[in-house]
């Protein structure tokens, strides 16, 4: 790649914007999801008898619908990320390229 390009990108202040809000913005859901999974993992090795716990009067145990619920917490902060990606990353790429004409 062109080192004037790579210079120019660097000091587009959308460039600046986008790498500042992305690795904020990963950096949350990062520690969201170490939370729930290194959460759920304690819980495991920790807490045998609350998770093999019924909930009420069925055979389920508290562990089935956590270890769901992390499955279905992965999937939507990989859904919000996409769309945020979608939305606010591609417009500020956009500007950058336009602005650079790369």
């Amino acid at each position: 790649m062109d080192q004037d390009i790579v210079e120019r990108v660097k000091n587009d202040p959308n460039y600046q914007k986008l790498k500042s809000i992305r690795s904020r913005f990963g950096w949350t859901l990062t520690w969201a999801m170490m939370i729930v999974y290194y959460g759920f993992t304690l819980l495991v090795a920790f807490n045998k008898e609350f998770m093999g716990t019924p909930i009420g009067n069925s055979v389920i145990t508290w562990g089935i619908p956590l270890g769901l619920f992390v499955i279905v917490f992965t999937v939507v902060i990989t859904g919000i990320y996409v769309r945020r990606a979608n939305r606010e990353y591609d417009e500020l790429s956009d500007a950058i390229r336009a602005k650079v004409g790369a």
